[in-house]
């Protein structure tokens, strides 16, 4: 990595998170000059991909740094000599959400992109694709750093640590979205807060909560609503659970603790068409309006709606720091090696480390929830299986990893809704159809 021209490759540049980094590179230049950045893009994402690139230049413009911003559909010229590789994709796009979250709910399952059924069909669609990249990377950019907050974030970098030689770092905005609640409950900085994060990327437990070396979780512990996102429903949290577990739970494991309460709400709203992937695709509408404007030549406050904000801040805080040897503790995903002793050394875990040139160094855990480790592992091992058949195209491992998903309640269900959503993302999962392509 050279200290006088840093390039950075995005993938997925014409997503609408997109203006939030350009944003972060820019207030970062100081510490982080980077001097080019390509966002890279498919066909059918080229009229994206043309609004938020022409957003891009003129912000970069409006702040007068020396910063290149192009756009391209050719990856490989973007990944070319590239210092980070950052991806934020959607394979299938918004369409194929919509088939992750209405499907399951027909055969009685929870219904959400990144955890059970549908976050298993995002994982089979994306590691391929993603595994390509990182082929690619090893031949245009071997020395680069691919920083992945596309979901399921755990487990799409597990896959790039087992079956190639990049260098990847999992990224999500629960964490920092869990700092940034913290910060206004008690008007505080970040800076004066320490959180301690345990488990899985979406299946994390925040076992301790510090500001000034003070500890706040005992009476965090009786703050039922807890910090949560736009795209989780908003149910309060089991104050005897949260005092027997002495943790914080991410708000997606209401989809494991109230999933009897979510599962009927997501039924109710999509047989009145309110799917999450409808909500935000009409959000996407709103904001790629708002990005034509040729006058606009910053963020617009309107992208905060998105379930993701803050995934942009997290990346170009990483970049910065991995940029800088700065040191500094940042909760990550990476290869657990003993931190977690009841999981394999190479299960991508979510914890906190320090951020050194050479990369992430994971934090040793001092607390667990004894209660919720049984949760982890099960997870973590259908997250595993689902791997493999991502990898593989079997369809056994796939109903194998359903079979021991904690969402999932039959397999004989489990095997009908799969042949379903294969079928529905056949397009996209040609190494599952391969037998039968022989065979005819």
């Amino acid at each position: 990595m050279t200290q006088h021209k840093l390039k950075v490759a995005v993938i997925g540049g014409g997503s609408s998170y997109t203006p939030e980094l350009i944003e972060g590179f820019i207030l970062n230049y100081a510490t982080f000059p980077v001097t080019e950045i390509v966002l890279v893009d498919i066909e059918p994402g080229l009229r994206k991909l043309s609004t938020v690139g022409r957003l891009a230049q003129r912000m970069v413009a409006k702040s007068g740094l020396p910063i290149e911003v192009s756009l391209t559909l050719d990856r490989r010229s973007a990944l070319r000599d590239a210092d980070f590789v950052s991806t934020q994709m959607r394979v299938g796009m918004l369409e194929a959400r919509g088939w992750d979250e209405t499907i399951p709910l027909k055969y009685g399952m929870i219904g959400q992109e990144t955890t059970g059924p549908g976050g298993m069909m995002k994982a089979l669609r994306t590691i391929p694709v993603l595994l390509d990249v990182a082929r690619d990377m090893e031949e245009l950019c071997p020395d680069a750093w691919l920083l992945n907050f596309t979901n399921p974030a755990g487990m799409v970098t597990e896959a790039i640590n087992k079956h190639s030689r990049i260098r990847t770092i999992g990224l999500c905005n629960s964490p920092i979205a869990a700092y940034k609640w913290l910060s206004k409950l008690y008007d505080v900085p970040i800076e004066r807060i320490y959180c301690e994060f345990a488990g899985l990327n979406h299946l994390h437990y925040i076992s301790r909560i510090e500001i000034d070396g003070q500890s706040k979780l005992p009476e965090l512990l009786d703050n039922r609503d807890g910090y949560s996102a736009r795209n989780v429903p908003q149910y309060e949290w089991n104050g005897a659970l949260l005092r027997t577990l002495g943790a914080i739970p991410s708000y997606y494991l209401k989809y494991f603790y109230l999933h009897r309460e979510l599962l009927a709400e997501q039924q109710e709203l999509a047989a009145k068409g309110e799917t999450r992937a409808e909500t935000v695709q009409r959000l996407e509408n709103e904001l790629f309006e708002l990005y034509k404007d040729v006058n606009l030549a910053e963020k617009p406050k309107q992208l905060e709606q998105r379930g993701g904000a803050y995934y942009s801040e997290a990346a170009v805080k990483l970049m910065n720091s991995l940029y800088n040897d700065k040191g500094d503790i940042q909760t990550l995903n990476v290869a657990n090696n003993g931190i977690l002793d009841f999981l394999p050394d190479d299960a991508c875990i979510e914890v906190n480390c320090k951020v050194l040139k050479t990369g992430p160094v994971p934090v040793p855990v001092e607390i667990v929830p004894e209660a919720a480790k049984g949760l982890i592992h099960a997870v973590k091992a259908y997250e595993r299986l689902a791997i493999e058949a991502a990898v593989t195209g079997s369809r056994e491992l796939a109903l194998t990893a359903l079979a021991h998903h904690p969402l999932v309640p039959s397999v004989n269900d489990a095997e009908a809704m799969l042949d379903e959503m294969l079928e529905r993302n056949k397009g996209y999962l040609g190494r599952f159809f391969r037998n039968e392509a022989a065979v005819r």
